[in-house]
């Protein structure tokens, strides 16, 4: 991979940048999946299904009743983040000129590069001027790296891009939101500098789905 350029997003990029937004989004659903039925409490409700269908008198009933209640927790982990995808699909991403590029302090990124000797978009980042009382700040959005580039300092790159605009624009702070399941991404943000400075669950999702997919949102900011 050569040439590597980080440039602002162009109108030609949208079918390439809305197809990597997707699939880098709906990539955690396996993950947060795994993470779920790992956790010893869904392991324990597991078994315990498992033994109550036998109990019931069946064979079938051992496998039915945990199968069920596996099927509800993938369905939870699935919509927890193709639900978002609709949603953003259907709102800002739509019109990536007018929601990120309108005003002098917000940007859009896309990450380009050759592979196999054609230009590619390999990643995509933005950044949208918020203001809180005399406060102004930078929100990070819409992070994603290909899998061509992981591991290679783009993501670094990328949040940087973020990081140097907002203190080009004189902002006290750039703060951003991600989920508890994307690992390596929460790496990366500790990497350069971001604090995690708060936990919730309040999402467009039904509670009950945050809460049956275990996921956790975490806010991250890095001062200035």
């Amino acid at each position: 991979m050569v040439q590597l350029v980080i440039r602002r997003y162009r109108p030609s990029d949208k079918d390439t940048v809305l197809n990597l937004f997707s699939i880098g989004i709906q990539e955690h659903i396996g993950p947060c999946f795994h993470n779920a039925m790992s956790s010893p409490a869904y392991l324990t409700i597991t078994l315990a299904l498992c033994s109550a269908g036998y109990l019931l008198g069946s064979a079938l009933g051992a496998v039915f009743l945990p199968g069920v209640w596996v099927a509800l927790v993938y369905y939870c982990c699935h919509e927890f983040y193709a639900s978002y995808v609709r949603e953003r699909l259907r709102t800002d991403m739509q019109d990536i000129p007018g929601n990120y590029l309108s005003r002098s302090d917000d940007c859009f990124w896309v990450a380009e590069a050759e592979v196999d000797g054609r230009a590619q978009i390999v990643g995509i980042v933005a950044v949208v001027a918020k203001q809180r009382g005399e406060e102004r700040y930078g929100e990070l959005f819409r992070m994603i790296i290909s899998p061509l580039c992981r591991r290679a300092g783009l993501g670094f790159r990328m949040a940087q891009t973020v990081v140097d605009f907002s203190k080009e624009r004189g902002f006290s702070k750039v703060v951003l939101e991600t989920s508890s399941t994307q690992t390596a991404a929460v790496a990366l943000y500790k990497k350069l500098g971001f604090n995690h400075v708060l936990s919730h669950t309040k999402t467009e999702a039904p509670f009950w789905m945050v809460t049956l997919a275990k996921v956790t949102v975490l806010r991250m900011e890095k001062h200035l």
